[in-house]
């Protein structure tokens, strides 16, 4: 924001109370109330106001407060947002930043702790992307807020209260690259946000076990970076995708049917599958049930060595 005075924040209680999970603290009082915006309670007219700010030049940075809550508004961003600038044939650019703070572990219920990523990674005209530590958090958002193309920022909500090394005289890797971040030989792991702390998690279990796990940050889920997968699948023959989200027609279905058709020869094994059940997320106590954790990825890991 003080590199560009077209950066405008907006969202429900972003300004003096800084957000529900206070991210954009002290921002007003820095920026002002012009440009650190209070709106109403009303997601489709937060998304609306942004399309026309940034078809006059800004660029909007809109805060969706949960995850469950961005529905009202998926109406602007799927049929116009991701398709303004293809309808002018690209003399309309669209630079929007949603942040949608997403996934569980916080205790939380209903339409405060979902994962509606498939949604808009089905939508062609929108970028998504997920950091998972706070190095990249701290780049990616930069860089989100620089592209000309509407941004879907999925913040794990879980990860907030993380803290690790910011490498400020650096950057973090281009935005739409997916990482290799342990190295392995017998199988690959695949993940997003939260998820990979839990297959870091599942990768130090199965060393226990004398299996060799390779794990890879997606990072950015449209598009997605496959080179890191398909060099890893290639190398262990063995693949398992993880996520919070339902398993049903998810990111982790596209990448599995993606790395059959182009791996297919150096699969050991059938790519196997982690994520939440196909039902509405439950009550906070049963949160732990639904999501996958470190053991039932360290089984998907099992059963792909098994064959």
């Amino acid at each position: 924001m003080g590199d560009d005075s077209k950066v405008l924040l907006m969202g429900e209680d972003i300004g003096p109370l800084g957000g529900v999970f206070r991210v954009t603290e002290g921002l007003q009082a820095e920026f002002g109330e012009k440009r650190v915006l209070d709106t109403p309670l009303a997601e489709s007219g937060i998304i609306g106001t942004a399309i026309g700010l940034a078809m006059r030049g800004y660029r909007p940075v809109c805060e969706i407060q949960f995850d469950g809550f961005i529905f009202p508004g998926f109406d602007q961003i799927t049929s116009q947002l991701a398709k303004m600038t293809n309808r002018h044939e690209g003399q309309v650019q669209m630079p929007v930043v949603i942040r949608v703070p997403y996934g569980g572990h916080i205790g939380a219920v209903e339409h405060h702790q979902e994962s509606p990523e498939a949604y808009f990674a089905h939508t062609p005209g929108l970028r998504l992307v997920s950091p998972s530590t706070p190095n990249d958090a701290y780049w990616m958002i930069q860089e989100a807020c620089r592209s000309n193309d509407p941004v879907m920022f999925f913040e794990p909500k879980s990860r907030y209260w993380h803290k690790g090394p910011v490498d400020l005289t650096g950057s973090a890797a281009p935005l739409h690259t997916s990482r290799v971040v342990r190295t392995g030989s017998e199988v690959t792991l695949v993940g997003h946000g939260a998820m990979v702390t839990v297959l870091l998690q599942a990768a130090e279990l199965a060393a226990s076990e004398g299996t060799s796990v390779e794990v890879i940050d997606l990072r950015s889920l449209s598009p997605i970076d496959y080179s890191p997968i398909i060099a890893s699948v290639r190398k262990t023959g063995r693949l398992v995708v993880a996520s919070e989200a339902p398993g049903f027609v998810s990111v982790s279905s596209e990448i599995a049917a993606t790395v059959t058709e182009a791996a297919f020869y150096s699969l050991e094994a059938p790519v196997l599958r982690v994520s939440g059940f196909d039902a509405p997320f439950p009550p906070a106590g049963l949160e732990t049930i639904y999501l996958p954790d470190a053991d039932r990825v360290l089984e998907a890991v099992d059963r792909a060595m098994a064959y």
